[in-house]
């Protein structure tokens, strides 16, 4: 499978940009899957539901299915977050899966950059960071686009992992 990631700090723009790439890029008739890295406790069921009883009882999965979706959800329970690479070979065949976070990773990633957050670039320090989307322009030894500008970051995601 082919991968890219959208990496970059807090309030960059990294989900806004995967939002937009994920509909462009599926738009051309790709399919295209999404990984996103969550630094926090994050829950998709809430208490009362069956579905989170289950996991409160004791359950390491919970596999919950209708007629539009399945989800399935795993307990850690103490284990180590698995590594982006074990949890890639749990997607199923896409065109491309875009991965937001893991900015510690080797895969190729544009780093979404706005001027307002204060944070320092991460692309100077890291080669897995093949390109930069930003609010501002800037000089860089790597593509730079406009933050905005999805189509022209889609074409370059697009020819760089060989689906053009």
């Amino acid at each position: 499978m082919r991968i890219f990631g959208v990496t970059g700090w807090k309030n960059a723009g990294k989900t806004g940009l995967m939002e937009r790439l994920v509909a462009d890029i599926t738009g051309r008739g790709f399919s295209v899957s999404t990984l996103k890295h969550a630094h926090h406790n994050f829950d998709i069921d809430h208490p009362g539901k069956d579905s989170h009883r289950h996991r409160t009882a004791g359950a390491q999965e919970v596999l919950l299915a209708s007629g539009n979706r399945w989800a399935l959800m795993a307990e850690l329970r103490g284990a180590p977050e698995p590594p982006l690479e074990e949890l890639l070979a749990k997607m199923s065949p896409v065109d491309l899966i875009l991965v937001e976070g893991w900015k510690r990773s080797d895969h190729p990633k544009v780093e979404a950059w706005r001027a307002e957050t204060g944070n320092p670039l991460i692309a100077p320090d890291d080669p897995s960071i093949v390109a930069v989307a930003s609010d501002q322009p800037m000089r860089l030894d790597r593509p730079v686009f406009d933050l905005n500008a999805t189509s022209d970051i889609a074409d370059f995601i697009l020819g760089h992992v060989g689906l053009t």
